[in-house]
């Protein structure tokens, strides 16, 4: 029985003006998996996340979101068909409590009873943020903010909800507890696009990855195949 792909990106290319940001590349993201792209800083990650929400335009190729091609279609349009975006540096709104906050993830849905039941799973979750709900967005650490950024794009109940850089700035400990909520997320059924620097979190979590240089995919293959790869122990975990 073949996969159902949620997800199938189809040689694209993208320019920054000038610059072939990425080169033809080719991505698959199955129902229920945690697929993770990971490669050093500039290597063409939030490039590609930033192309499949149409915040940045593909020069050619294509994106396909359960069939239907969403190439270049607007971040709102695309938003509201299900993918949401836990963005590089959180960018949570510093001004709001972390309710409000929670509550602009959930702003293009009606469903009541389905919110409420969403913010007791954020809650279930990250317990700390459900003692910090009338405290304002800005006002908490790092970490705290992070949890957040994720809480908040759960709160659009996607079917596919794609991470960039989700322990990046945290502390070890923090970077963990991070992990094993992505993981956790992904077992209560949301597919996950993974973007990381750090490859053996990533690895260890994710179902399979793509490893991206300036802009190409140079390898793939199951996560754990590519944890035990030279090439990739070499130049992403440090080893050997």
């Amino acid at each position: 029985m073949s996969e159902e792909i949620v997800l199938n990106i189809e040689n694209l290319h993208v320019y920054y003006g000038a610059i072939h940001a990425i080169k033809g590349i080719s991505v698959n993201v199955p129902k229920g998996k945690i697929i993770t792209l990971i490669g050093a800083n500039g290597a063409g990650k939030t490039t590609t996340l930033s192309t499949i929400t149409g915040l940045v335009k593909a020069k050619s190729g294509k994106i396909v979101y359960n069939g239907i091609d969403i190439t270049n279609k607007p971040a709102h349009t695309v938003n509201r068909m299900g993918i949401a975006l836990v963005p590089e540096g959180r960018r949570i709104f510093p001004e709001l409590t972390v309710y409000e906050n929670l509550m602009m993830g959930a702003f293009n849905r009606k469903d009541k009873e389905g919110i409420k039941q969403d913010l007791e799973w954020v809650f279930e979750l990250f317990p700390r943020l459900k003692e910090r709900l009338s405290q304002l967005g800005g006002t908490l650490s790092g970490g705290e903010q992070q949890m957040l950024a994720i809480s908040r794009a759960l709160m659009s109940r996607p079917k596919l909800l794609m991470m960039d850089e989700p322990s990046l700035g945290l502390a070890p400990i923090l970077v963990e507890e991070v992990f094993e909520v992505i993981k956790k997320i992904n077992e209560e059924g949301t597919t996950i696009l993974l973007v990381e620097q750090n490859a053996f979190g990533a690895l260890n979590i994710s179902h399979y990855g793509y490893v991206l240089e300036t802009g190409k995919i140079v390898l793939e293959g199951p996560s754990q195949e590519l944890l035990n790869d030279e090439t990739v122990k070499k130049a992403y975990l440090g080893i050997g």
